[in-house]
């Protein structure tokens, strides 16, 4: 029974560091190439999914979950 709660906690602890790998969070800053300015209200979006965002007052941007698989923003 002990030897069966071992390999069950072992096979649990993999398993969660496995899912938690395979997504990531992107953040970055917006700017004017012109004048350096933040952009407000830019469209942000990860390249061959639907996930995307705008950015804020400071031309800042955050988009969750991101597959590991993306490699372009």
């Amino acid at each position: 029974m002990k030897r069966k709660l071992m390999f069950f906690m072992t096979f649990l602890f993999v398993g969660i560091g496995l899912v938690t790998a395979q997504t990531s969070r992107v953040t970055g800053v917006v700017t004017a190439e012109e004048d350096g300015l933040p952009v407000v209200g830019a469209s942000v979006l990860v390249s061959g999914t639907t996930l995307g965002t705008i950015t804020d007052i400071d031309g800042k941007f955050t988009i969750t979950n991101v597959p590991s698989s993306s490699k372009t923003y």
